[in-house]
């Protein structure tokens, strides 16, 4: 079996679980420049340049993907938020890219191997990939509304590094996650395409949007279901929501999400919203009791956590979630469905 097959024979059985914040998990080490740096040569402060531990520190990134499988989860995402020229520029590590994406997918596989040795359970791995900062929607110059900090063409060349990558190192699936601008999302997804035709191999896509307020829609304006039209053509193994909102306030929006995507959907929010000092206080338990609501009301084939969430959030939510039967995937009629900042259909 592919682990696409895999993937959708666990997923017709039970609600997946899916790993948690990975930010959250290294602050705890309390590292240092020098930690973050290890024997490198580079010549800016890389104290919060998570992605480079996969080379200064592996230890440490295997340790948290071990945490989460141990904790109970079935696909785990490899430390590449900002794995792109274009997020590594800040830290001057563009050179670095491939090299940490191919030992990030490295770490994650390492990890599952050792995990599914244990039980005979299957486990995954999905390549991490972050929106960068930048986006191709919006001008960061209010006095120029045509500015664009970058080009579509550049943005999906910098995608289309990461996903060669990943694939490299072998990962099972792609994650193009936190999705604020869905141009972005459409440059990266034509770069995993992309990058799966030169592998040579089935590579899965696997969508996840971001909410910016609570209007419902990502930074570029579009709801979630605009998102979801915009994106369909590229037939993801999974759609979703993550970041932005604890699983309360998503609540509504992947409810509307659950009725119209014909896929498998992938949800993982905060542990809550941020305090005034920008840390997470919700519970483990109260995480686990708010998503179990999400499968009560059967919007969830998978669910994971984001910022702020611990491998006791994901063991919570796998206890509460035991036994539960998963969304079952609507069979929708066929119509022309398009979207602008607003979905759209054309029936007859």
């Amino acid at each position: 079996m592919t682990p696409e097959q895999q993937f959708r024979a666990v997923a017709a059985e039970k609600i997946m679980i899916f790993d948690g914040g990975y930010g959250t998990s290294i602050q705890k080490h309390g590292l240092t420049e020098a930690d973050y740096r290890g024997s490198l040569d580079l010549a800016k402060d890389q104290k919060g340049n998570n992605d480079l531990l996969c080379l200064t520190r592996p230890d440490i990134v295997e340790g948290i993907h071990a945490a989460y499988l141990d904790a109970g989860a079935d696909m785990i995402e490899t430390n590449t938020f900002s794995s792109t020229k274009i997020a590594m520029a800040d830290y001057g590590c563009e050179h670095l890219v491939r090299d940490i994406n191919v030992a990030a997918a490295r770490i994650a596989r390492k990890a599952c191997e050792a995990a599914s040795a244990k039980d005979g359970r299957p486990r995954f791995v999905a390549g991490s990939i972050g929106p960068t900062n930048k986006t191709l929607s919006i001008s960061p110059d209010v006095n120029d509304p045509a500015y664009r900090e970058v080009d579509y063409d550049t943005l999906k060349a910098d995608y289309r590094e990461q996903c060669d990558a990943l694939i490299e190192g072998g990962v099972d699936f792609l994650l193009v996650e936190t999705c604020f601008d869905t141009l972005n999302a459409k440059a990266a997804g034509m770069a995993a395409r992309e990058a799966e035709a030169a592998a040579g191999r089935p590579v899965p896509l696997m969508l996840s949007f971001t909410i910016t307020d609570m209007s419902g829609r990502n930074l570029s304006g579009h709801t979630i279901n605009a998102f979801w039209y915009s994106l369909r053509h590229l037939k993801p193994l999974t759609i979703g929501v993550n970041c932005a909102f604890g699983a309360d306030l998503l609540r509504p929006y992947l409810s509307e999400l659950a009725k119209n995507a014909d896929t498998l959907i992938l949800a993982y929010p905060n542990a809550g919203l941020p305090n005034e000092l920008g840390q997470y206080d919700e519970l483990p338990e109260t995480t686990a009791k708010l998503i179990r609501q999400w499968v009560d009301e059967g919007l969830v084939n998978m669910v994971g956590g984001c910022c702020g969430t611990t491998p006791a959030h994901i063991g919570a939510v796998a206890k509460a979630l035991a036994g539960q039967k998963p969304r079952q995937v609507p069979e929708l009629p066929v119509v022309t469905r398009l979207a602008g900042l607003e979905p759209m259909h054309i029936a007859a």
